[in-house]
C-alpha cells in the first residue's frame, strides 16, 4: 500500500474515533446524575486544580494566548489548504485537511472533557432546591421594587474612591466575594479563584461581550475596559463558571449572590446594578406601565450609569457584534440552553425562588419564636 494512503488510512480511523468519543461525549446530557456525581463533583474538581496551578500564577491571559496562536494557525493552515488546491496537489491537500479536521475534533474532545460537561449536570434550580416557580408578576414587581430600593441604596453609598478603583483591587474583593460564598454551601465549592484581564478587551468591545470563561485553561477573564460598576459584578459570574456552573442564568445568579453579600461598596453596587436591570428588563417585556414607574424611582446617579453603561456600548456595535452574537446563541443552544442568549436574563426564575424561599424561612422562624 502507497505510503499516503496508509497515512491517510490511518487519521481517517483517528478521525472515526474521536467522532464516536463526541458523540458519547455529548449524549452524556441524558445522564445528569451521572455527570453531577462523576464528572463535576470529581473528575473535573481534579481538572480545575491542576489548571489553575499550571496557569493560574501567570499575571496574564495564558488563554487569549492561545486563542489567538490558534486564530494564527488557522489563516496560515487556510492560505496552505488553498495553495495546495491550487497547484493540484489534491492527495497532499485531502490529508491536511484530515489533519485540521481532526485537530478541530480534539477541540471539541478537550472542551467537554476540560469544562463543557458541566452543561448536562442538573440545574443549579435542582441542586440548591430553588425549583419553585409559582410566583406572580406582582410577585416580580414586589421584588422589583426591592431591587431599586437596594441598588438607590447602595450607590448613594459610592465614594469617588470606589468608583475609581484599580482593576486589581476589583479583582481581589471578587476573589474574596466568591471565596466567602463558596463557604456557604458544598454546592458553591471552588478551587482557587481567580480572575484576569483579558490581552482582548478591545476586541471584546466590538463583540459585546463583558467577560468570557476560557474551558480549556480554567482562566475567567473580563473585559477591563468597560464601565468600573459592571467589572465587579462580571468577575464574580466569571469566576462562577470556575465553580462549574455552567448555564449563563446560574452563572448570573450565583456572581448576584456573592455581590450582594459582600462588604464592598462598589461590587454590591455592581450585583444590585445588575439584579435591577435584569428585573426591569423582564419587566418591560411583560408589563410595561410598571416597569417605567419602578424606573422612575431609580435615583439620578443610577440613572446616569444606565446611560453611560448604555452609550459605551452603543459605541462598538456593528455587524463583528451581530455576527458574535449570533454564532453564540447557537452554541448555547448546542449545550444545553435552548433559550441561547436570552437564558442570561432567565436568572429571574432563580432570583424570585431564592427570594421566596427567604420569606419561607423568615415566617417558619417566627411562627417557632
Amino acid at each position: 500500500m502507497p505510503q499516503y494512503r496508509l497515512h491517510f488510512k490511518n487519521k481517517l480511523l483517528t478521525a472515526g474515533a474521536l467522532s464516536v468519543l463526541i458523540i458519547l461525549l455529548v449524549n452524556l446530557d441524558a445522564f445528569p446524575r451521572f455527570v453531577n456525581q462523576f464528572y463535576s463533583e470529581g473528575l473535573y474538581r481534579a481538572i480545575c486544580f491542576v489548571l489553575h496551578l499550571l496557569v493560574g500564577w501567570l499575571p496574564f491571559s495564558f488563554g487569549d494566548v492561545l486563542y489567538m496562536a490558534v486564530i494564527a494557525y488557522l489563516l496560515y493552515a487556510t492560505a496552505h489548504l488553498l495553495i495546495l488546491l491550487f497547484k493540484k496537489r489534491f492527495k497532499p491537500a485531502g490529508i491536511y485537511l484530515l489533519q485540521l479536521i481532526i485537530g478541530f475534533q480534539i477541540g471539541i474532545v478537550l472542551f467537554y472533557m476540560c469544562w463543557g460537561l458541566n452543561y448536562f449536570r442538573p440545574s443549579a434550580a435542582e441542586r440548591l432546591d430553588l425549583q419553585d416557580t409559582s410566583y406572580t408578576l406582582n410577585d416580580v414587581k414586589a421584588v422589583t421594587r426591592m431591587l431599586v430600593d437596594s441598588v438607590n441604596e447602595s450607590r448613594n453609598t459610592l465614594t469617588q474612591a470606589d468608583l475609581s478603583q484599580q482593576n486589581k483591587a476589583i479583582y481581589t474583593t471578587a476573589v474574596n466575594a466568591i471565596d466567602s460564598l463558596s463557604k456557604t454551601s458544598p454546592q458553591f465549592k471552588t478551587f482557587m479563584p481567580g480572575v484576569k484581564p483579558s490581552l482582548i478587551s478591545p476586541l471584546l468591545n466590538y463583540l459585546s461581550t463583558s467577560g468570557y470563561y476560557n474551558p480549556f485553561t480554567g482562566e475567567a477573564q473580563i473585559n477591563w475596559q468597560m464601565p468600573v460598576f459592571d467589572r465587579p459584578f462580571t468577575a464574580c459570574h466569571e469566576m462562577s463558571h470556575q465553580m462549574g456552573f455552567g448555564r449563563e442564568d446560574e452563572a448570573n445568579f450565583v456572581g448576584y449572590l456573592a455581590g450582594i453579600h459582600s462588604s464592598d461598596r462598589l461590587l454590591k453596587y455592581s450585583a444590585y446594578y445588575e439584579g435591577a436591570t435584569e428585573f426591569l428588563h423582564y419587566l418591560h417585556r411583560r408589563d410595561t406601565i410598571a416597569h417605567h414607574e419602578l424606573k422612575a424611582m431609580l435615583n439620578a446617579s443610577v440613572r446616569q450609569d444606565l446611560k453611560t453603561d448604555s452609550a459605551y456600548w452603543e459605541g462598538y456595535a456593528g455587524q463583528i457584534g451581530l455576527i458574535s452574537g449570533k454564532f453564540y446563541d447557537s452554541f448555547l443552544k448546542a449545550n444545553n440552553q435552548p433559550a441561547g442568549l436570552r437564558t442570561y436574563n432567565r436568572m429571574i426564575r432563580l432570583t424570585m425562588a431564592w427570594y421566596r424561599k427567604r420569606v419561607r424561612k423568615s415566617v417558619s422562624m417566627e411562627v417557632r419564636k
